[in-house]
């Protein structure tokens, strides 16, 4: 089913067409979720108050943009939220501004594809550099480079779900690269798909935990 077909069933009360929305956005959802959060633990927060805030205005939807943009403006909406309630957020402008003194370099060795366990290991842990790396981003340029590198959204796409123009887009993601160096956006370019998984238990986890607080918002409006 499409995700129209889905959203269509879910508005019927079909639990399990919800259940089969979450799964299929809960990777691209729970990363930009994480680009904002930075922490793993309260971006599965955001991704579980942004799908009940989605559950409960799912008539609001029209599907002027798809379902993943909509879904995606909700998490960064409650992410920033978030943000904003623990820390004064650092204007772009700002961050921009400095970016002319530079930044340092981070070298390290990378070989040919891992063949080995030993390569695995070492794979895994450039993919965990890369992470925080990505990690150390400003705010306004970390999420446009998940968006962009990590989840392949297009520009057009990344400029409507963060509510700015193409060309920023552009720019800032050019600036995040700079900040990356070659060393860390080039030689870790085969692992930068794995960065942030969700998927597997993490992602039951989250979905059923979802779909028990709307049994228990039913139970208590019964």
């Amino acid at each position: 089913m499409d995700d129209a077909e889905l959203v269509r069933r879910t508005r019927v009360g079909e639990r399990e067409a919800f259940r089969a929305i979450m799964q299929h956005h809960n990777q691209r959802l729970f990363r930009v979720a994480r680009s904002i959060a930075r922490d793993e633990a309260e971006a599965e927060d955001v991704l579980q108050e942004s799908y009940l805030r989605a559950f409960a205005s799912l008539d609001a939807f029209r599907g002027e943009s798809s379902l993943l943009t909509w879904l995606t403006r909700i998490v960064i909406n409650e992410a920033n939220g978030r943000l904003r309630k623990r820390r004064n957020v650092v204007g772009v402008e700002q961050i921009e501004a400095a970016q002319g003194r530079g930044a340092d370099v981070i070298m390290f060795p990378f070989g040919e594809t891992a063949m080995t366990p030993e390569q695995d290991v070492a794979r895994m842990q450039i993919r965990r550099l890369l992470e925080s790396a990505i990690d150390d981003l400003p705010d306004g340029f970390r999420v446009v480079f998940v968006m962009r590198e990590i989840e392949d959204c297009s520009v057009a796409e990344t400029a409507e779900s963060l509510g700015i123009p193409e060309e920023t887009v552009k720019t800032r993601l050019f600036r995040a690269r700079r900040l990356l160096r070659s060393a860390l956006n080039d030689k870790i370019a085969a692992t930068v798909h794995d960065a942030f998984p969700f998927l597997g238990q993490r992602c039951e986890r989250i979905t059923e935990a979802v779909l028990a607080r709307l049994d228990d918002a039913a139970k208590s409006a019964d």
